[in-house]
């Protein structure tokens, strides 16, 4: 019993001493170090003292960041530099005016070939449809069907007839024509012949076409002018000769012709 008690009094003991060794070693790291900081003092510089410290002030009352931006590099992108070290051609590109081209472009010249156009139905004169596609005479003004024209004092549907004429002329053959290779969209002009005459120079012949300046067919549509052919004339549907009635007798049905009432 005495042991036991002997031995929880020694324990008891080397704790107490454990814990006054522990608190007299903080208490002198804490002395020593208050001693060492004692001389030591922080400074902080005032804005004042630093260089451009106006500037920052000016920007901050202006509200306004400084900004400076430097001019970027320039890299020429030249075939014979692109070999350059990479502090040259990491630069930004430089956009310069294009070269001179070596030589003029190609143009595209389109053969012409010939074709033979079947089913025309004539639209005014000189000017002939195939299905949706359309095809002008070469060397004629483009004429309109429902042009009038004066002769005496009298109008007359010159467009119409002479139309009627143009389709009389065709019927319905096929023409032979000199055409751009790959066909033809809308309408298109070309040179044609019908059973080895010229439709051009039938109209003109005629007095059914009209001529730009300085065309070679001018005598031609001169001569039918005079001759009061096609436009230049009168009403052809009116020209039909006129037999004089003699002694009652009528001069289309002789004397057979009913009485009239």
């Amino acid at each position: 019993m005495k042991r036991a008690f002997l031995t929880l009094a020694g324990g008891c003991a080397g704790i107490a001493l454990t814990i006054a060794l522990l608190s007299a070693g903080s208490a002198v790291i804490k002395g020593r170090d208050s001693a060492d900081s004692a001389d030591f003092v922080l400074e902080t510089p005032e804005i004042t003292d630093l260089d451009g410290a106006s500037e920052i002030d000016a920007n901050e009352d202006a509200g306004i960041a400084p900004f400076d931006e430097a001019a970027p590099a320039v890299r020429s992108i030249a075939p014979l530099e692109f070999g350059l070290p990479e502090a040259v051609t990491s630069a930004p590109l430089e956009r310069i005016e294009p070269r001179t081209p070596l030589s003029a472009p190609e143009v595209k010249v389109v053969k012409p070939v010939t074709t033979v156009l079947r089913q025309p139905v004539a639209v005014a004169a000189g000017l002939i449809r195939f299905g949706d596609r359309l095809l002008q005479l070469q060397g004629l003004l483009p004429q309109d069907a429902a042009r009038i024209c004066d002769h005496g004092g009298t109008s007359w549907p010159c467009g119409m007839v002479a139309r009627t004429a143009f389709r009389n002329f065709l019927r319905a053959r096929a023409l032979v024509c000199t055409m751009p290779e790959g066909g033809w969209t809308g309408t298109a002009t070309a040179t044609c012949t019908v059973a080895g005459l010229d439709p051009a120079l039938w109209l003109v012949d005629n007095g059914w076409a009209s001529l730009p300046d300085g065309s070679p067919l001018a005598e031609k549509a001169l001569a039918a002018a005079r001759a009061g052919r096609g436009f230049s004339g009168p009403d052809p549907r009116d020209t039909r000769p006129v037999i004089p009635e003699e002694d009652g007798v009528d001069p289309i049905f002789g004397e057979n012709a009913l009485p009239v009432e």
